[in-house]
């Protein structure tokens, strides 16, 4: 086993432009025929070069992977089902303890704005600890405040569970990203990345959805109950595959402790990460990490879009509730029945996205030599902005002047669908634009888009009540747009100036003690 690094070509690409044509790629870069240059079976070239290691998860078979990222989208899934589950209890709740349910819903807001903070933190520690044991330690917590919020007696305590529950709940939500570059190569992750953000749009809907229904007959307690069942599932799914993902490829293979000599619940439980000083990063050294990626200007930009894009989304999806049920006379059944649209939508967007990424990449690529910029993930935004401004007002429009219940739902499921694509497309432009931080960059996405819907869920109800939903509505629509053309037109066109004037990312030096 040869014990030389593989040529760095995501270094080389985060400069440059992503290259999959082997030729094109040592032309611009002037590599010699000597320098070997690993392909996928179809001819592309893999970015990043895989080492020669069994251990390298690279290198893992096609099962394993795919395991992993449904195990993955199915723990991400669990922070916006919990966050938004009680979305629809929030009048039996206010009946319950005596409260208007505008006060109830504080509670929700403080599980989002925490989904943020904890989604930063998630982060942080999978750079000291290791992917997989924060994976675990957070799930195992986010099912104790789970069985918390099911049995508080008292507004108060139910509060505090559920503001608690959103901290823990969103380390596979705001860690995706990073597992998903460990494991997969630069032209499978828009595809891995639509399938994992769609298990994450699709919960906030799914939570309502499943709330509703079990109110209409049973306790709302039933709900949260079933909330910590799901939480539970997916921690049991950690423990039976669960597997460390970071691998420190910028070291020779000598050095690189061999935690895969140990069992695989010691790596679970972040034993041998720790025994070993497997990660290499100091506890600081981890914290520094967000700090620097946040001051990159791209970053900064495309976080700015996300929090004024998506905070109505959210705010939306938990208040609607207390628009359309006195509005339309629905029955909790019924409300159970009208979240089936943006369901719909999210999954048609799935769909749609799996194949229009790699359509517009090879486009983009086309016109500018077989080179990809990571400003091409932006383009499929340009497609859906019409859609999810349209949908948006049939939401409001219908709900002010009770149109035609199916107009609200068409209104939502396209909506929802250009939500999945919002989504995929700046977790994707992200991680190709600084992918040595892209656990970084999608815990500062997760975090605006937690803060945007914090901040819009406290207003929604009183806005809607002064001025109404069709005018509420509308100016988040203008809202909507106007972030598109301050924050998406520029990074469209400047985008690649900004990241070569402020360069990559500087990480803490990784140093292993060499195995003797």
């Amino acid at each position: 086993m040869s014990d030389e690094l593989p040529l760095d070509l995501e270094q080389l690409s985060e400069k440059s432009g992503y290259i999959l044509d082997e030729e094109v790629l040592r032309q611009t870069h002037s590599i010699s025929p000597d320098v070997e240059i690993k392909k996928s079976s179809n001819g592309l070239v893999l970015i990043p070069q895989p080492t020669d290691s069994p251990r390298d998860p690279l290198n893992w078979p096609r099962q394993k992977k795919m395991t992993i990222l449904f195990m993955l989208g199915c723990c991400a899934f669990t922070a916006d089902y919990s966050a938004a589950t009680g979305a629809s209890a929030l009048i039996p709740q206010a009946e319950e303890w005596n409260i208007t349910p505008d006060t109830v819903n504080h509670a929700t807001a403080g599980n989002t704005f925490m989904l943020g903070a904890g989604g930063v933190v998630a982060v942080w520690l999978s750079y000291y600890l290791g992917r997989v044991p924060v994976l675990l330690y957070f799930s195992l917590l986010s099912a104790a405040t789970a069985v918390w919020s099911a049995n508080a007696q008292s507004f108060e305590s139910y509060m505090a569970s559920r503001i608690l529950n959103g901290f823990f709940a969103v380390a596979a939500a705001a860690g995706g990203l990073m597992i998903i570059n460990d494991i997969f190569y630069f032209h499978e992750r828009a595809r891995m990345i639509n399938l994992w953000s769609t298990m994450l749009i699709l919960s906030p809907f799914l939570g309502p959805c499943f709330m509703a229904a079990i109110v209409d007959t049973h306790s709302w307690r039933d709900g949260m109950w079933l909330n910590f069942a799901i939480i539970s599932g997916t921690l049991v799914a950690v423990v039976l595959i669960g597997d460390e993902s970071y691998y420190p490829r910028s070291v020779p293979i000598h050095s690189i402790p061999n935690i895969q000599g140990d069992s695989r619940y010691m790596r679970l439980l972040g034993v041998s990460q720790v025994r070993t000083r497997y990660t290499s990063t100091s506890l600081m050294g981890a914290a520094i990490r967000p700090m620097r990626t946040i001051l990159k200007p791209p970053v900064i930009i495309i976080c700015l879009y996300y929090f004024f894009d998506f905070g109505w989304t959210i705010a939306n999806n938990t208040t609607i509730s207390v628009f359309a049920i006195p509005g339309y006379n629905l029955r909790p059944s019924g409300l159970a029945a009208l979240y089936v649209a943006p369901i719909v939508g999210a999954i048609i967007g799935m769909a749609s996205g799996h194949f229009l990424f790699d359509i517009t990449g090879k486009l983009y690529a086309k016109r500018n030599g077989g080179r990809l910029e990571p400003e091409s993930r932006l383009l499929p935004l340009w497609l859906v902005l019409p859609t999810k401004i349209i949908g948006y007002n049939l939401i409001g429009s219908a709900l002010e002047h009770r149109w035609n219940i199916y107009v609200l739902a068409v209104g939502w499921g396209l909506h929802n669908f250009s939500t999945i694509f919002t989504t995929s497309a700046v977790s994707a432009y992200v991680a190709d634009a600084y992918p040595a931080v892209s656990g970084e960059s999608a815990a500062w996405l997760n975090f605006a888009r937690a803060l945007g819907g914090f901040i819009v869920g406290y207003v929604q109800i009183s806005w809607a009540e002064s001025s109404g939903t069709q005018v509420e509505y509308g100016i988040q629509s203008a809202i909507m747009g106007a972030a598109f053309v301050f924050f998406v037109v520029p990074l469209q066109i400047w985008g690649r100036t900004l990241r070569h004037r402020f360069g990559p990312v500087k990480l803490e030096h990784e140093v292993h003690r060499q195995n003797n």
